[in-house]
């Protein structure tokens, strides 16, 4: 990508972020601009790095931040410092690393909630290549290949001083994500100190086919420089879930692309962390600083060794090297000037040189029962049990014994607290999910979730033992009286900023969509019609756009009944993130009515919580399989009854009090 295609880039971004709004005139001449560039990718489609997009983006937001020229200015004479200082070589520096992995309600394992032991092998992958380990693949006998004395490991110690292996899971109850809204909403919300923690976010992006970015190092607080404002919040490297990790210590759980599954997206974005630039310095034939690459004409898509450089035809362009364009496997050098400059920066940069300092990666003293608790948020609108309210808690295992079991109290604004029994077996730092009933008269509520014991006695560390947040209960999925619809979508012509999925009650895609730019010249996109048959459940559909202007230019995207009746409908009103919840079940299911007073089930099929109709009083419960024997009795609380423990199968509920008794059938998903 040529400095000039990212500086049409750059004022495309410039221009939204810093104006916030712009007329329809402006967003059609911004909109032509970015479609022209964003032909510029990988012919794939795959858009290997934003960073200097993003660099542009933050220069426009914040004018006080560095020119590249400044940077280079202050920079060059400490490269040259660095050089005479033999005191740097042999100093092997060790960066604490936490990993947030953003996901919107998904178990560990299910995209983009990626497994542990992905976001593991992303770092192992950092050090092999950063230190040039002999026997991995980040080994080369380059005679400038560098062992540039970094390495990266999880941090042990979160920032309230708790025990974590470094992995930071948060639900933000979104699909997809722009730019924008990292900077503006994820990164602000789960961000560690970046001056002990290098931050990175494994993310599903709203942008079809980009792998990542990362933040250049500040350097305004040194002296005679500008303050820069506000961009500590945003500091790290951001990966495409799918491109954090290598497929090389896949233990069957991995979530890769092919292609991008070697765990070099992060190590190019960490080599911008750091302070270095792209090989063909941004320009055709450009400078990126360091003498020992040699001048490429352009970013190279292709691992052919044999193109000449700009400079010296006998000498050939480095497409090895970590910062350009190739694909992971072709990847594997860090020259001795770049590792000067990276030394440099780490010695000097804010940011960058108290990492060097960071104790957050040595291990504190752990005890044999220790339980922690999240709030992991509820979304306002979702499809968990047809809009049923659920209370979402994360319960972790920070001892050195097996967690077995534990109790949990939880309370709402400040009222009667409630117990939950907790039982399972969780190694040290693995994780369960806790899904609590909650009242349906509650709509919004703070609440506080606490740990009251871990394994029959008292939790031996209290510091990680409360978490608050506020419980938004679900929209309630709107009905529709069928089981076919028509899916109609007009793309407008930047088919890479829109996404799309539909989910049922389970959380599994059933169904989604990804385009690419339509070229200028060519006909506009046609209408995409599809026709779906869905099972009686609950669903709700997403869509996103990268820009925030939705379907621009007469698009638009249509989700009808049989018979006509309109599920959704929307054009460039949902901006950035559209979505809609609804049903094709009766909320009631299999027992349709309430007469007579009898009672009533929903959702039927059920995968977690039964929501009973029509009680009062204490009644009670029993649940018989096919054959007739009792799987599970005990009182109905708050009107729901949880049967996730359940197997998948068919049931009959016999429900009693001492007005009515009846058995009801159901099937549990």
């Amino acid at each position: 990508m040529t400095k000039s295609i990212i500086s049409k880039i750059s004022l495309t971004l410039s221009i939204f972020i810093v104006t916030g709004m712009v007329n329809a005139q402006n967003k059609k001449e911004i909109k032509f601009q970015k479609q022209s560039t964003e032909g510029n990718t990988d012919p794939r489609g795959i858009e290997r790095c934003a960073t200097n997009e993003y660099e542009d983006a933050l220069k426009a937001k914040f004018p006080g931040r560095l020119t590249t020229e400044q940077f280079e200015s202050w920079l060059a004479p400490l490269i040259e410092k660095a050089k005479l200082n033999k005191s740097q070589n042999g100093n092997v520096i060790t960066i604490p690393v936490v990993v947030h992995v953003i996901h919107s309600g998904q178990n560990i394992g299910v995209a983009p909630n990626i497994p542990d032991a992905q976001v593991m092998s992303q770092i192992t992958v950092m050090t092999n290549d950063f230190r040039k380990l002999a026997n991995t693949p980040g080994f080369n006998s380059s005679l400038v290949g560098a062992d540039t004395e970094i390495q990266f490991v999880l941090a042990k110690v979160d920032p309230n001083g708790n025990p974590t292996n470094g992995i930071d899971r948060k639900n933000l109850c979104q699909e997809y994500w722009s730019k924008d809204h990292i900077d503006s909403i994820v990164k602000p919300q789960t961000i560690w100190d970046p001056t002990k923690y290098m931050n990175m976010w494994s993310i599903d992006f709203a942008r079809n086919g980009l792998l990542g970015y990362a933040q250049f190092p500040s350097n305004s607080s040194l002296a005679g420089l500008d303050a820069n404002g506000g961009l500590a919040n945003t500091d790290g490297v951001v990966a495409g879930y799918n491109t954090f990790g290598s497929i090389d210590y896949n233990d069957g759980t991995f979530i890769m692309q092919p292609g991008y599954d070697r765990g070099r997206t992060m190590t190019h974005e960490v080599g911008h962390f750091v302070g270095l630039r792209h090989i063909w310095g941004d320009a055709t034939c450009g400078n990126d600083y360091c003498a020992d690459t040699p001048t490429a004409h352009g970013a190279n898509y292709s691992c052919n060794a044999s193109i000449p450089s700009c400079d010296n035809p006998a000498v050939f362009e480095m497409v090895q090297n970590y910062m350009d364009y190739t694909n992971d496997t072709c990847m594997n050098i860090y020259t001795n000037d770049q590792k000067t400059r990276i030394r440099a920066v780490m010695d000097n940069s804010p940011r960058r040189k108290e990492l060097k300092t960071s104790n957050t990666d040595q291990a504190i003293p752990l005890f044999a029962n220790d339980a922690e608790i999240k709030y992991d948020g509820g979304c306002s609108i979702g499809v968990t049990n047809c809009g049923a309210g659920v209370l979402r808690l994360v319960i972790y295992n920070r001892g050195t014994s097996n967690l077995t079991s534990a109790v949990v109290s939880y309370s709402f604004n400040g009222g009667t607290a409630q117990n939950y029994n907790w039982t399972g077996n969780l190694a040290q730092d693995k994780s369960s999910v806790i899904l609590i009933p909650v009242d349906n008269t509650i709509t919004s509520s703070p609440v506080s979730v606490s740990i009251v014991s871990a394994n029959g006695s008292a939790d031996q560390r209290s510091t990680n033992n409360v978490s608050t947040g506020n419980y938004v209960k679900p929209v309630a999925p709107e009905y529709f009286a069928t089981t076919t619809v028509t899916f109609k979508l007009l793309r407008d012509r930047y088919g890479r900023e829109t996404r799309w999925n539909l989910k049922n009650s389970a959380g599994q895609v059933i169904k989604s969509g990804a385009y690419s730019n339509t070229p200028a010249g060519q006909p506009s996109p046609s209408l995409i019609t599809q026709t779906w048959t869905l099972p009686l459940d609950c669903y709700v559909f997403t869509i996103s756009d990268d820009f925030g202007d939705g379907l621009s230019d007469g698009g638009y995207v249509k989700l009808s009944t049989s018979t006509g009746q309109v599920i959704y409908h929307a054009t460039d009103d949902f901006g950035f993130y559209g979505t809609k919840a609804f049903t094709t079940q009766n909320n009631l299911g299999i027992h349709e009515t309430t007469k007579n007073n009898k009672f009533g089930i929903y959702p039927n099929p059920v995968n977690d919580i039964l929501n009973i109709v029509n009680i009062s009083g204490k009644t009670q419960f029993e649940i018989h399989n096919a054959v007739g024997q009792i799987v599970k009795k005990g009182n109905v609380n708050n009107s729901q009854i949880r049967v996730s423990d359940l197997t998948k199968g068919t049931y009959t509920i016999t429900i009693n009090n001492d007005k009515i008794s009846e058995s009801i059938k159901f099937i549990k998903k």
